[in-house]
């Protein structure tokens, strides 16, 4: 008997372990989002579970149509009509029919993606550049290589589901015309955007990647994780170090994490499945679940992503980006209950293992507890220290008080110049609001449904925002270039004490000369009936400037104190450049003290009581100025405008009252606070003074200084002295 080193034995051992993954991967399909060993768990609990079971069906009923029909590979010729839509109706159609042949066997599904590729081995090799290309990122079958990367996502899990039914021959011919020039056209013409840190980056390396398992094509894996040189400064995982921070807050924003989320966990699902040795879901300390949670905490109550940046207003958790995202987040993570509570919502589950895990466990608790929607703060940057976004709450699932502040860096291309904006929302709704993208998604007749010109020229703007704009120009410049450089900071974050929260953020270099710094609190007391927003916006400058405060707010204008003069026959715009082409200035007036306006909206009166002098302009405005094809929304402002070096505009926001149509009811239609003002406002600390019916008066104190939770604070105004301890404190006298 030959005697054989230890270390030899376990080397031998280890070869034969790589063999074998290396044999079994090469030879198993399904192997990416649908699993194989997911097949059998699917097959079994067919008519079992119900949610699994519509899901299912519904994918099964809409195959069985599309059977019914001829196949359809247009040339393509639009970026939002028939072409465009058929070919991501083709992709949506090849991968559910991959899932349906691969549970039940049935042939017919494979044949219907077999010819559909086959179809596609005709015309790609024909394609040049899409006719209604627009910009660096050029596709072929759709108007931007992005579209063309999602149809590879997705044509990639049909094909892996048919490789094994395939003939050698079809094979060849399919890889050779499509899936090798596709992956060449991505890798090689437009290596840029596939290194490119950013949501098109994260879909080309997955489209790549997911390819690169199903061909048993290392070199296409190892690009897609590492970049095109395979040096790390590409590739799937620096998307992970870089676009996320260590909360998980994805820095485009709330609406393209719903967008980018979607390859983030396809791409990781597909890693785990094929070199699990790489344990992905364990990445950056589980970054991808930290994703997913952000995204879910950047939504309001009712499903809604919160709409800053490029946004619509309309994107709910039940996309399907998020019924994938919440199914693996669910299985990878350990089963969390609350999720079920969305996944019901969603009223959809990914038809793979991860969607038969949530389908199953909802069969077992089916009125699971609610999902927490939390006060919460989330750093931005890849080191958490590049500002962040602000949120409070309080109040029930179905009339929560949501209070957002917008501190972090710019959110790259589709990022706003907004710093320090505020977004509010009560009674299940927007209130004042951010007004979002300015695009018609995938309708034609509207730019092709991409973004509009607006998009740049108003949405962006400042003045656009619930925040300051300073000598009527947008925050650096307009520019991206500048604003990628500079990060809003944060001050400091409490939420511990659910009656008094409250949040700061910093924005420096938005103008030459400028600070800024704005705090909001949100306090519930007795003497109101809804929690209440203090709002306190500092500007400090050595030189004298405009300063232009907007509230957006959604609603029915009802009163203001502010004697006005309204432009009832003839209106102007508010002004020639930066987003102010675009309001009609509606009335004017001056304040000679606290500027109080009221609106209502639903079955509530809301009303915003601001410090001011007679030095303070207020106008009132609707966007809808310099737009003779009404791609905006026509919806109104308050503009409050002061002309001074230092500035603070210190704002109390107080929900009040009741308006019932039906029976004509009308109660509390004047809110409680009456007069806001400021005491003191130095590098140390700002004071407000806060009073209204009832003996009401409220003292509220922000260090301005260094962020401490302990120093003493002393400060003397008229022979008055404020003393706390602490970064806030807030006197009910």
């Amino acid at each position: 008997m030959i005697k054989m080193p230890v270390k030899n034995i376990l080397r031998s051992l280890l070869f034969i372990v790589i063999i074998f993954n290396i044999t079994y991967s090469q030879s198993e399909h399904p192997r990416l989002v649908l699993a194989d060993n997911d097949v059998q768990l699917i097959r079994d609990g067919i008519g079992k579970y119900p949610l699994f079971d519509l899901s299912f069906n519904q994918a099964k009923e809409k195959i069985e149509t599309a059977l019914k029909n001829p196949i359809d590979v247009p040339i393509p010729k639009d970026a939002g009509g028939y072409t465009h839509e058929k070919h991501k109706k083709n992709y949506s159609e090849m991968y559910l029919a991959g899932v349906l042949y691969s549970v039940t066997k049935d042939e017919k599904y494979a044949r219907f993606i077999r010819d559909m590729l086959l179809k596609y081995s005709d015309l790609y090799p024909t394609l040049k550049s899409h006719p209604m290309a627009a910009g660096e990122s050029v596709g072929r079958l759709f108007w931007q290589t992005l579209n063309e990367t999602v149809w590879l996502v997705h044509t990639s899990q049909a094909y892996d589901c048919i490789y094994d039914f395939l003939k050698k021959n079809e094979r060849e011919k399919i890889e050779k015309s499509v899936f090798r020039p596709i992956a060449k056209f991505l890798t090689e013409e437009h290596a840029p955007e596939f290194n490119r840190i950013h949501n098109h980056g994260t879909w080309t390396v997955t489209a790549v990647g997911m390819l690169g398992y199903v061909l048993h094509d290392k070199d296409l894996v190892d690009k897609a994780l590492y970049g095109t040189k395979k040096d790390g400064n590409g590739g799937f995982l620096k998307q992970l170090d870089l676009l996320f921070s260590p909360d998980g807050y994805y820095t485009e924003g709330a609406y393209y994490i719903r967008y980018a989320i979607l390859p983030f966990v396809l791409f990781a699902q597909a890693i785990e499945n094929n070199q699990p040795e790489l344990k992905i879901f364990e990445y950056r300390n589980q970054i991808l679940k930290k994703a997913f949670y952000s995204a879910m905490q950047l939504t309001y109550t009712d499903g809604r992503f919160i709409p800053f940046n490029d946004a619509l207003k309309d994107m709910r958790f039940t996309a399907n980006e998020m019924v994938t995202a919440l199914d693996i987040t669910y299985r990878q993570y350990g089963a969390d209950h609350t999720l079920l509570s969305i996944a019901k919502e969603q009223n959809a589950v990914l038809l793979n293992g991860a969607g038969l895990a949530v389908a199953r466990d909802l069969t077992t608790f089916p009125n699971p507890p609610m999902f927490e929607w939390k006060s919460v703060e989330l750093t931005d940057g890849a080191n958490g220290d590049e500002g962040a976004v602000g949120i409070l709450r309080s109040g029930s699932v179905s009339d929560q008080t949501l209070a957002l502040l917008k501190y972090p860096a710019q959110g790259m291309g589709h990022g706003h110049f907004d710093r320090l904006g505020l977004i509010y929302y009560n009674q299940g709704r927007e209130l004042l609001q951010d007004y979002g993208s300015v695009r018609f998604i995938n309708i034609e007749p509207k730019f092709g449904g991409r973004y509009m010109a607006e998009n740049n020229t108003w949405a962006k703007q400042t003045i656009a925002h619930n925040t300051v704009t300073v000598d009527g120009k947008s925050h650096f410049e307009g520019k991206i270039a500048i604003a990628e450089k500079n990060h809003g900071d944060r001050h400091f974050y409490s939420a511990s004490d659910p009656n008094f929260q409250i949040m700061s953020g910093k924005a420096a270099n938005t103008y030459p000369g400028v600070d800024m710094q704005r705090t909001i609190a949100m306090v519930r007391d007795p003497k109101f009936s809804e929690p209440v927003v203090i709002d306190i916006f500092k500007i400090v400058s050595n030189d004298a400037h405009q300063y232009d405060l907007p509230f957006y707010y959604i609603g029915q204008f009802i009163h203001s104190n502010v004697k006005y003069t309204a432009d009832d026959k003839t209106q102007k715009p508010f002004g020639d450049g930066y987003g102010y082409q675009y309001l009609w200035k509606e009335a004017e007036g001056k304040a000679d003290g606290p500027v109080q306006f009221t609106w209502l909206n639903g079955q509530r009166y809301y009303s915003i009581t601001t410090s001011a002098d007679s030095m303070t302009n207020v106008f009132y405005t609707r966007i809808g100025a310099s737009d003779p094809e009404y791609n905006l929304r026509r919806e109104p402002a308050v503009i409050l405008r002061t002309n001074a070096r230092s500035h603070v505009y210190a704002s109390f926001l107080e929900p009040h009252g009741y308006f019932e149509p039906v029976s004509e009811r009308s109660d509390g239609a004047t809110g409680i606070v009456n007069e806001v003002n400021v005491v003191s406002s130095t590098d140390e600390a700002t004071i407000v003074e806060i009073k209204g019916k009832d003996s009401l008066r409220w003292t509220i104190m922000i260090n301005n200084g260094p962020a401490s939770d302990t120093k003493n604070h002393e400060v003397s105004v008229g022979g008055n002295i404020y003393k706390w301890a602490g970064n806030f404190s807030i006197q009910k006298h």
